[in-house]
């Protein structure tokens, strides 16, 4: 009764979106929490079993000699040859085992199993085994068998540590802060105040400026790359500015960025109670005391979407830092040294799994900080406009 009750209160439309979204946050965190779980794992595990497996341990096939004829001792007409598997090698526990490489779990531990030949052997679960014939051992190697073995979960932080020091990455993260930090306050103070003009600001030609800025959203940035790349080589060259530059890239994502920014912030700021600005006009204030001390303030959450957005978008960008920063070894972002490690180590998912972490972890930190903002702050644009 209580949960019908329940079910009632809360209505069945909104409790499926609940669990809609519920389900989606859930999909899109697994493959992040798989990333994780895997960067700290050994290379041997990774190879064996899943990221799933890595708190419940893993079961590796592994190969093994048993001793050779020379050690064995007869015991009546039978002749034995005892020891371990692990001798020498890690350890752990085996599940299994067989003497074909198609088959290491044919037998099962702790029971004798007949191998063909009058020869029998039973390896027992800590390694320790007994090797018998009824004939003396044919002499040379040892025989060969193949073990099912579970090792318990094992961690490492050494591959974030080959990472941060031997592979370039903590410099390739410092490019990427050097560069998104910039790019993202560069447009957002811009265009706040294009965006306070063409709200509040009476002044010829404002819708024809509202348009083509909506116009200049839909401009793809590849089209636009290249004429953006000359136009500064050359007042680069005129005033002595190098063409590989940080300033040169602040300047490409400030120019992508700013339409989007001020198409957002116009619509949200647009919406704001007209009484407010009003008030404050007649009690003396000027344009710029209105924006900073009341538009501002009033405006957090529309800022706070699009530095999500913009963060977020120099982050990963990886197309117009190559263009305007190079591609040398100090100049590379997370992105380029992410992508000279998939054709240099494509093997090494440890390594790749970490570097992917380290790539992702401060745009998750700075998601979670402002998400609360976002939906506020987008929606209200939408459904405001002046």
């Amino acid at each position: 009764m209580r949960a019908a009750a329940s079910l009632r209160r809360i209505g069945l439309p909104r409790l499926v979106v609940h669990l809609s979204v519920l389900v989606i946050c859930i999909i899109w965190l697994i493959p992040t929490l798989g990333i994780l779980v895997t960067s700290f794992r050994e290379a041997g595990q990774i190879t064996a079993s899943g990221w799933w497996t890595a708190f419940t341990g893993a079961a590796e096939t592994s190969a093994a000699r048993l001793g050779e004829a020379s050690t064995a001792k007869q015991n009546g007409a039978t002749y034995v040859i005892s020891g371990s598997v692990f001798e020498g090698g890690k350890g752990g526990t085996v599940r299994a085992f067989g003497t074909r490489v198609a088959a290491p779990t044919e037998f099962a531990v702790g029971k004798a199993a007949d191998i063909g030949d009058g020869e029998t052997l039973t390896i027992n679960e800590d390694g320790s085994y007994t090797y018998s014939k009824n004939a003396p051992f044919e002499a040379g190697r040892g025989k060969r068998v193949y073990l099912s073995v579970a090792t318990p979960p094992s961690f490492t932080t050494e591959n974030y540590r080959t990472v941060l020091t031997s592979q370039g990455i903590g410099q390739s993260f410092v490019n990427s802060l050097t560069v998104a930090v910039p790019a993202t306050i560069i447009p957002i103070l811009i265009a706040a105040f294009a965006a306070y003009a063409l709200s509040w600001m009476e002044f010829p030609g404002r819708a024809l400026i509202i348009a083509l800025v909506v116009g200049l959203i839909v401009v793809p940035l590849q089209m636009s790359l290249i004429p953006l790349l000359k136009m500064y080589n050359e007042i680069g060259s005129f005033f002595g500015v190098p063409s590989r530059s940080y300033a040169g890239i602040w300047l490409a994502h400030s120019a992508f960025g700013m339409p989007l920014a001020i198409y957002l912030l116009r619509n949200y700021i647009a919406g704001l109670p007209r009484e407010i600005i009003e008030s404050a006009r007649v009690d003396g204030a000027s344009d710029f005391e209105i924006f900073v001390k009341i538009i501002l303030p009033l405006s957090f959450p529309a800022l706070a979407s699009f530095s999500i957005f913009q963060f977020l978008w120099t982050w990963n960008d990886l197309l117009v830092a190559m263009v305007f920063l190079g591609t040398g070894k100090d100049q590379l972002v997370l992105t380029g040294a992410l992508n000279a490690l998939l054709g240099s180590m494509g093997g090494k998912w440890e390594i790749l799994t970490a570097s992917a972490f380290i790539t992702i972890v401060v745009p998750i930190i700075v998601f979670f900080a402002l998400q609360r903002y976002l939906v506020r702050g987008l929606l209200a644009g939408s459904v405001k406009g002046g």
